[in-house]
């Protein structure tokens, strides 16, 4: 009898318990941030330098989410320090067994490594560089090594203030994915693995999705709509109501988890777009709402957001994207919003299996933002 894909994963990660192993060249994909060596830290840093090694190194303090997060700090020799080699790096992994379930099951380690050195140096706009990107197909073991913005860069948050430039400014960084990759070869070759949106969620909802969403739908009542939380038997069926129908729209390359703690701001002003954990191949609208929703405060976005749409429209058209009209962009904004939904009902009340994946803080934020532009577009009668 074959193992189910959950099996695979426990069987993987509990024959690198009873056995770990130091990664030591670019190739080894470490297992734990202890099992990282100054070697292969040598052989992913140090590569163009002739001479030059990593002598030593610290890790900094652990940030477990979805992905298990850390910065390491580096030393060179000699041959390195006049380099102008990284003093440190900051990297995403999935070493713990809920994240490698999670990912593994949702495509995510799939899809943040092939961005990163696929479609990673096709991009006109500000997104994190990666030094290394690479997994295990059959553990889902993965590591992706970035180049560390240090005090160079901020991360925005649930309680960013985004003004119209600011979410403009989001919406031309959207446009130029989008406008880029309509139609593009790459999406029928280099990044044809990468899952479409109805296949990614799909794929999540075999590992306890459903369950999650509606416990967290649950306890979202005070901050819900009340219109939305007496309908909310028909939220799960609707979201894969509204699947079903943005599946035949045309695909280009999306980021696909674009709420407003994924952008950041430079110091030289310039906006940019991190985590591409969930990039595939779908339709454009997605990340559309998805940035609008959680970018904006209710208020905000209902008061700006036929215009923001309107813009946006605009500018897909002059990246190369199609010429989409108001009624067809806002039908299909609508099916997108219960996925959206789903991604934060996730998290608020997830289930064991999974990893906690964000503050309660943010997803009672983000869930009420969307959640009122559910209502607001009775998003649960899609058709």
């Amino acid at each position: 009898m074959s193992q189910t894909l959950a099996e695979r994963i426990n069987a993987a990660f509990a024959a690198e318990q009873a056995a770990p192993l130091v990664a030591r060249t670019r190739d080894d994909i470490p297992r734990s941030y202890d099992a990282i060596s100054d070697e292969w830290l040598t052989s992913v840093l140090c590569g163009d330098v002739p001479g030059a090694s990593v002598v030593s190194h610290r890790l900094g303090p652990p940030d477990d989410g979805t992905n298990n997060r850390r910065r390491i700090f580096v030393d060179y020799n000699p041959a390195g320090q006049g380099a102008n080699l990284p003093a440190s790096v900051f990297c995403k992994a999935t070493f713990g067994l809920p994240n490698r379930q999670m990912l593994g099951h949702s495509g995510g380690v799939l899809c943040e490594v092939t961005f990163n050195n696929h479609a990673r140096q096709l991009l006109d706009f500000e997104a994190p560089r990666a030094l290394l990107a690479n997994y295990d197909p059959v553990s889902f073991a993965s590591i992706v090594v970035f180049e560390d913005f240090g005090e160079r860069a901020t991360f925005c948050s649930e309680e960013t203030r985004v003004d119209q430039a600011f979410a403009r400014a989001q919406l031309d960084i959207l446009a130029r994915l989008h406008g880029r990759f309509a139609g593009a070869p790459e999406l029928a070759g280099v990044l044809a693995v990468l899952p479409t949106w109805y296949d990614r969620f799909h794929n999540l909802a075999t590992f306890h999705l459903e369950e999650s969403c509606a416990a967290g739908v649950d306890a979202a009542e005070a901050f819900l709509p009340p219109e939305l939380f007496a309908r909310r038997a028909q939220i799960w069926p609707a979201t894969l109501r509204s699947l079903e129908l943005l599946r035949d729209l045309p695909l280009t390359l999306c980021h696909g988890d674009v709420h407003l703690k994924n952008w950041y701001q430079c110091d030289d002003g310039r906006l940019g777009l991190g985590d591409w954990g969930v990039t595939h191949r779908g339709h454009w609208a997605r990340d559309l709402a998805y940035t609008l929703t959680t970018a904006l405060t209710v208020a905000d976005r209902r008061a700006w957001e036929a215009d923001l749409v309107a813009y946006y429209l605009d500018r897909l058209a002059a990246e190369g994207g199609p010429r989409e009209p108001m009624d067809s962009a806002m039908r299909a904004y609508r099916l997108s919003l219960p996925s959206a939904f789903a991604f934060w009902t996730l998290t608020l009340k997830p289930d064991p299996a999974f990893p906690d994946m964000q503050p309660v803080g943010t997803a009672k934020v983000f869930i009420e933002r969307i959640g009122q532009a559910m209502a607001d577009h009775n998003a649960i009668d899609v058709h």
